[in-house]
């Protein structure tokens, strides 16, 4: 793995920290939960012979600190952010952009609010939970995450949301056996579930914006998760768009469990030539 080129961006209320490796055309990594741009440690190497490659911690994740720890977090502010790296980085021309999970959330607004600065747009797994028909379900397990993070802690709270996550009858963990992670990491988790979930996954997407620029999003989607809540918006919105769904190996976390394969299918559709619209 070669070593990144690292920066540090003044934004309104943070300070980003971000990494760049190759040269070519700017593509913008957006990492979900709490990878920050080590999520991306295992596919940038092999973009970077065809790509500026950038990735960087979110705001209050990792080393990339809010002025106030307190402050509000919305998936707007983060969608500026990334227009702020975007002008940074590639000032003249429009990148290409792949979010994950809560960053692939991130990109599918910055395509709606900002598509002169976007080329191709890939989201594997955004969770856009408020698109589907059973939304009040996923509000209600919302509600449970937050009761439980109040009453008894992250860990249980974390279960509560990992149970919520899976698909129906698959079993389920109890709260023992999910160890909390340690230092900083138990930092992040904590921001993570108890800021940036209930914001990112309240968050609906301008559908019909959405439509209308849909020649330039791939939705994507793992292989093993198929069922499973993250999958099914990817899967609903690639339907209402009338795209194909593009699997990629593994399942919610592909990015990190088969990272090689991950990396190739991803270069792969951010090469095509043509909108992948379904058959």
């Amino acid at each position: 793995m070669t070593s990144p080129i690292v920066g540090r961006l003044r934004v309104d209320g943070a300070t980003l920290r971000y990494e760049v490796r190759g040269s070519g055309p700017l593509l913008l990594l957006i990492p979900g939960g709490t990878g920050g741009a080590a999520a991306y440690d295992g596919v940038a190497d092999g973009l970077a012979a065809e790509y500026t490659v950038a990735s960087y911690d979110p705001r209050g994740l990792s080393r990339s600190p809010l002025d106030d720890p307190e402050a509000e977090q919305r998936v707007a502010r983060h969608a500026d952010d990334a227009v702020r790296l975007l002008d940074l980085l590639s000032p003249d021309a429009p990148a290409r952009v792949a979010g994950c999970s809560s960053g692939a959330i991130v990109a599918l607004h910055l395509l709606t609010t900002h598509p002169e600065r976007v080329e191709r747009v890939v989201a594997h797994e955004p969770p856009v939970v408020e698109v589907l028909p059973d939304a009040a379900e996923h509000r209600a397990l919302l509600a449970r995450v937050a009761d439980t993070f109040r009453r008894e802690g992250l860990m249980p709270a974390a279960a509560v949301f990992a149970a919520g996550l899976r698909r129906p009858g698959d079993p389920v963990e109890p709260p023992a056996a999910i160890a909390p992670p340690p230092g900083r990491a138990l930092t992040d988790m904590s921001y993570f579930l108890g800021r940036i979930v209930p914001s990112f996954m309240a968050y609906r997407p301008d559908v019909d914006r959405l439509a209308a620029l849909s020649d330039r999003l791939v939705l994507a989607a793992g292989t093993d998760s198929v069922g499973e809540l993250p999958y099914r918006p990817a899967a609903f919105l690639a339907e209402r768009l009338g795209t194909e769904l593009v699997h990629f190996p593994g399942g919610h976390v592909g990015l990190t469990t088969h990272p090689a394969e991950f990396g190739e299918t991803l270069r792969a559709v951010l090469s095509a030539q043509r909108p992948i619209t379904r058959r």
